[in-house]
């Protein structure tokens, strides 16, 4: 599983019901995944640690292996 949390820069609280996307292996023909954010700004993802983006509310929040729990901002 991973977990994705959203933290707003300028306040440093969670962010609620925001989209965040998972994107593998190419911006065109790879796999996206596609949750929201819930009460505590986290987006959980039912897939194994793998390299891919991802996207909060259309914007790349963060590049690299993703495995666990990533932190973005927004």
């Amino acid at each position: 599983m991973i977990t994705i949390r959203v933290v707003s820069k300028s306040s440093g609280k969670p962010v609620s019901h925001t989209k965040v996307h998972l994107s593998f292996g190419g911006d065109w023909f790879g796999t996206w995944l596609e949750e929201y954010t819930n009460s505590d700004g986290d987006a959980n993802f039912s897939t194994e640690p793998k390299t891919g983006k991802v996207i909060v509310s259309g914007s790349e929040r963060y590049s690299g292996h993703l495995s666990g729990r990533v932190v973005v901002y927004s």
